[in-house]
């Protein structure tokens, strides 16, 4: 038996997302911005999956722009209202300033610490031990020249769920745009746009059972942004660019299930998690949980297993037939220590020691099952190779 446990990195295109876009593939093949019948059908299509897609966020069609993922979402974003270019203002200049969190996907981390070799001033708030970003930080953060904040959801390695509300609240106050990477989140926790206060929101098709390669951004009626390409005048010349109309329709059902499905899915869900995150900590001396236990998706956990190194477990996981991820990022060869799980006070030795395991809508009862008979057996004979540091994680 395989057993998939890192559906927060994706998850399988669900069999009536598939149904839906395979017309799009062959026979209804049409460009979205001809006005020819085939061309017609297939802006129809597209219509109809903005409207998903604004259900599932609470917002209005018009306001959603098609992108390639949660990635381009994030950069068009921040990009977008940073390289406004504003009347005194040269882009570079000292007068802009962005707030983000020391925990951010790296769609978010590397292209505010790109913005930062441009000259724009960035503050990244620190994050506790929770893995909750404290808004008042956020609100001590803020300059007269603050023109972004961004703060995600829900983490992808802690799966923490932010204060979002409170901190779209300080915004609106200090009249700063507001922009909520929502990757993790959507069809995880309900989204309303405007409850939560934010101007722009991101999402991705592949987190939520749809295609890989497409992805939407919310942008708040009135909200003035750059595109980050040039060329045609699709999207509301917000996103120029052919539309991928099979990827698009894919994503509308997606949004559609997930809007249908989230309850039923967080209930039986979070019951499993929450039975192997028990026998985990039961089973295996040492164990710990990371991040605030209640204030998370029901799918994620983020476990440190000191004395076992977390590549090394991946690796005879797999080799059992468990699928799950480390806490680190391995980048030209070598594991460097989760930027996430440091931030929150972790040492380097036990962010290496992290594994992430997230479940989804297809997790079984068996498959856990499985899990919890492969994964404290997996660890025990990692720590038998290193007996000093699992001496010390069986006496805590």
């Amino acid at each position: 038996m395989r057993v998939y446990l890192d559906y927060n990195a994706t998850t399988p295109v669900d069999p009536a997302v598939f149904a839906a876009m395979a017309p799009f593939l062959t026979s209804n093949f049409g460009n979205a911005g001809s006005i020819h019948t085939a061309g017609q059908r297939a802006r129809s299509a597209v219509d109809a999956a903005r409207e998903s897609v604004a259900s599932l966020l609470g917002a209005n069609p018009s306001e959603v722009v098609f992108t390639s993922g949660g990635t381009e979402a994030d950069n068009l974003a921040i990009l977008g209202v940073v390289n406004r270019m504003e009347p005194g203002l040269e882009f570079g200049g000292p007068q802009r300033h962005v707030i983000t969190s020391a925990i951010e996907h790296h769609a978010v981390l590397n292209t505010c610490e790109e913005l930062s070799k441009h000259g724009i001033a960035v503050t990244f708030v620190p994050v506790g031990r929770s893995g909750v970003v404290d808004p008042e930080e956020v609100r001590r953060a803020l300059r007269d020249e603050t023109v972004l904040i961004t703060i995600m959801h829900a983490n992808n390695e802690l799966g923490t769920v932010q204060p979002i509300e409170e901190i779209g609240q300080i915004a609106r106050e200090a009249g700063v745009m507001f922009h909520c990477d929502a990757v993790q989140s959507a069809g995880k926790v309900p989204i309303d746009v405007k409850r939560l206060g934010v101007d722009l929101l991101s999402i991705s098709a592949h987190k939520i059972y749809g295609p890989k390669g497409t992805g939407a951004l919310y942008v708040r009626s009135g909200t003035s942004i750059e595109p980050l390409f040039h060329g045609g005048h699709a999207e509301r010349d917000r996103r120029p660019g052919t539309e991928n109309v099979p990827g698009i329709v894919g994503m509308g059902k997606a949004a559609e299930l997930a809007c249908e499905q989230l309850a039923a899915d967080a209930t039986r869900v979070s019951a499993l998690r929450d039975h192997l995150q028990n026998a985990l900590l039961e089973k295996i001396p040492g164990a710990s949980v990371n991040g605030d236990r209640n204030r998370r998706v029901w799918n994620t956990i983020s476990i440190t297993f000191p004395g076992a190194g977390g590549e090394a477990l991946v690796i005879a996981l797999d080799l059992q037939g468990v699928e799950c991820s480390t806490g680190a990022a391995c980048s030209s060869g070598a594991v460097e220590p989760s930027h996430v799980l440091t931030a929150i006070g972790l040492s380097d030795d036990e962010a290496r020691s992290t594994l992430r395991m997230s479940l989804g809508r297809p997790t079984t009862g068996e498959e856990i099952a499985e899990a919890i008979g492969v994964i404290p057996a997996a660890v025990a004979r990692l720590r038998a190779l290193s007996p000093h540091v699992a001496t010390e994680a069986s006496a805590r």
